[in-house]
């Protein structure tokens, strides 16, 4: 087996690689001057490839597009996509528009596709091959357990739709789970707080699967710590932090900022290889 990683994931490429004791492709990348793509598997491919590649941008899904294509030499390809690109794109509204999570998943070709948390696991129908969505919740709880300095600790969910993530953390850390509801005060006052839960006084993590802005976290932040909270961390699979997100975080009081290597950013300090790793040897 042979490990090849994409433009937007070389070093969670090595971290998996490592993790199943298999050689590592050096591959090339680059640009022609009318910025089209050129990729070239330097290695060997040989019977069966590991591609991993995150899609945050449309030029990594051709990244990946044409490395599924130089791969088609092996008899078995794998691909995994850390973090999925239109993956939020998954329904239509109105009328004429594009089914966009179902036009990127019909363009795979591969024997098997893994994920992590996708943001709509119903977008994982559309793929054309067998697929594996894994969850990273508790490598997030396993890193914030090894914080020992935390005080009468916390997760929250940002919404009650990202509960269910929150909770997987919060059972391998042990500590209570909530998850934010927003309370309308008056007819331009709202207020964002736990829907069960007391924080004052009390460290909090508020954990979610993607942050893209930052501008609804920064302002989930800044209201808990008005409500009395210690310190308050920012904890997400998928650290998108588009534009000045990192900014708007930082200037929210926000204690620090905790991520996976989904997406490979100064943020991420919890990798998933250990997780596709065992996924891959299971297939």
């Amino acid at each position: 087996m042979k490990v090849i990683g994409g433009p937007s994931s070389q070093l969670l490429a090595s971290r998996v690689a490592s993790a199943l004791g298999c050689e590592l492709a050096v591959c090339e990348f680059k640009r022609f001057p009318d910025h089209e793509m050129y990729i070239r598997i330097m290695d060997d491919i040989g019977p069966e490839a590991v591609i991993v590649q995150s899609t945050a941008t449309d030029s990594d899904y051709v990244a990946l597009l044409q490395l599924i294509d130089a791969c088609s030499t092996a008899a078995r390809v794998h691909v995994v996509i850390p973090y999925m690109g239109y993956a939020r794109q998954d329904k239509v509204f109105n009328r004429g528009e594009a089914l966009s999570a179902r036009a990127m998943a019909r363009t795979i070709e591969a024997e098997n596709v893994i994920t992590v948390n996708i943001h709509e696991t119903s977008v994982l129908d559309h793929f054309q091959c067998n697929t594996v969505n894994i969850d990273a919740a508790p490598l997030m709880g396993q890193y914030i357990r090894d914080m020992d300095h935390f005080h009468d600790p916390v997760l929250l969910a940002p919404d009650a739709g990202a509960k269910g993530l929150a909770a997987s953390a919060a059972e391998e850390l042990g500590i209570d789970c909530d998850h934010l509801e927003k309370k309308r005060l008056s007819g331009d006052t709202v207020r964002v707080a736990p829907k069960n839960l007391d924080v004052k006084d009390r460290d909090v993590v508020i954990l979610d699967d993607i942050v893209s802005t930052g501008g609804t976290m920064a302002e989930a932040v800044r209201m808990l710590r008005e409500q009395g909270a210690a310190d308050v961390y920012v904890a997400c699979i998928h650290p998108v932090l588009a534009g000045n997100a990192i900014l708007k975080l930082c200037s929210s009081g926000v204690a620090d900022v905790i991520s996976t290597d989904t997406i490979e950013k100064a943020v991420s300090r919890v990798s998933v290889a250990p997780l596709l790793a065992k996924t891959i040897n299971e297939l």
